[in-house]
C-alpha cells in the first residue's frame, strides 16, 4: 500500500506563527505509533531526504510528521526560503519547545483529522542537530513520550553561545549575523535568543532533562561530523539512563544528504540510519529500556 501524505497544514502555536507541518501514513485505518521529527538549526522540514525518511519510516507502520518551527525564517508561502529573516532572529529554544509541544498536542486532541490512524499512547520523538537538544528537553517533560532518537545532535546550548568580547559586541549592537552556508544569506540572531537561554538556563540544560530520562535513547551520531563534535554524542550517552550509542563510519553531520536532495534511494550512511533508527522504533520499550541500562 502506498503512503499517504498531507501537506502544509497550518497548526496554531502560541507565538502568533504558524507551525507547518505534513504527515505521512499508510491510510489503512490501524491505530499506528506516532514519529514526530524536529529539524535542526537553519534547518525545514522539506530539507534534502526529510520527505524520504518520512516516507520509509511510514511505509514502517508508523504515522510520521514533521514541522517547521514557526520562527525558522519559512511562511506558509515560502517553504526553503529563508525570506521571514525578522521571524528567524527573534527564534529561540523556548519557542521551539513550546512548537514541539503543540504540535505533540495537535496530534492528541480528539479531533485531530487522522485520529482513527494513531495509537496515542505510543509518542516518538526524533530531533537532528539542534533539535537532538530540544526533542530530549521536552521527553524529560512530557510523561507522553516513549521513545527518543536523537542524530548528530548538541548536548549544550550555552557552550555554542559567543564569548568575552563578542558576546559583548552582541548585547551592545542587539543583533549578530551568521552566514548561511548553503544560500550565502546573513541570517540574524537578536540578543534576545541569550537572554532567552540565560533566563531559562535550568530548562534548558540538556545534561539536566537527558539524566532524568525514564525512555529508551537512541544516539545517533557520523564520526566525521563537522558540525557537532562527536564529543557530544559521548556525554548524551553517559547522561541518558536507557541510551544506545550508534556512531556511523565516516558519515558526516547529515549522513551523507544534501538539499535538495532529488534521487529516490538514500545514501549508504543514511540508509544505516534509517534501518537501525526503525528496529530501535519497532521494539518493545521494557525489553531495549532492560537491554540499553545493562550497556
Amino acid at each position: 500500500m502506498e503512503v499517504s501524505k498531507k501537506q502544509n497544514l497550518i497548526i496554531e502555536g502560541r507565538h502568533k506563527k504558524p507551525i507547518v507541518a505534513d504527515v505521512i501514513f499508510k491510510d489503512n485505518g490501524e491505530q499506528k505509533p506516532v514519529v514526530i521529527f524536529c529539524h535542526g538549526y537553519k534547518g525545514f522540514k522539506d530539507w534534502g531526504a526529510w520527505d524520504l525518511m518520512g516516507e520509509k519510516i511510514a511505509e514502517s507502520g508508523f504515522f510520521f510528521v514533521k514541522f517547521n518551527f514557526s520562527h525558522n525564517g519559512m511562511s506558509p508561502e515560502n517553504l526553503t526560503d529563508f525570506l521571514n529573516i525578522e521571524a528567524f532572529g527573534d527564534n529561540n529554544y523556548t519557542k521551539e519547545l513550546d512548537d514541539l509541544q503543540a504540535v505533540i498536542d495537535w496530534i492528541l486532541l480528539p479531533n485531530f483529522d487522522f485520529a482513527e490512524q494513531i495509537d496515542p499512547v505510543k509518542i516518538n520523538l526524533i530531533g537532528h542537530s539542534r533539535a537532538g537538544g530540544i526533542v530530549t528537553i521536552k521527553a524529560s517533560e512530557d510523561k507522553r513520550i516513549t521513545k527518543l532518537l536523537t542524530l548528530a545532535s548538541v548536548c549544550d546550548f550555552g557552550a555554542r553561545f559567543p564569548k568575552d568580547d563578542e558576546l559583548e559586541a552582541w548585547e551592545k549592537k542587539g543583533v549578530r549575523y551568521i552566514t548561511n552556508s548553503r544560500t550565502k544569506q546573513q541570517l540574524p540572531h537578536h540578543y534576545q535568543f541569550y537572554k532567552n537561554y540565560k533566563q531559562n538556563k535550568e530548562r534548558l540544560s540538556i545534561k539536566r532533562a537527558a539524566k532524568s530520562l525514564e525512555i529508551p535513547h537512541l544516539i545517533v551520531h557520523g564520526s566525521s561530523d563537522t558540525s557537532v563534535s562527536i564529543a557530544d554524542a559521548g556525554n548524551l550517552f553517559e547522561w541518558s539512563p536507557a541510551s544506545k550509542l550508534l556512531l556511523v563510519e565516516n558519515a558526516d553531520h547529515v549522513f551523507g544528504t544534501s538539499h535538495p536532495w532529488e534521487k529516490k534511494e538514500l545514501p549508504k550512511e543514511f540508509k544505516y540510519v534509517l534501518d537501525k533508527s526503525l528496529d530501535f522504533l519497532k521494539a518493545d520499550e521494557n525489553e531495549l529500556i532492560e537491554e540499553f541500562s545493562e550497556e
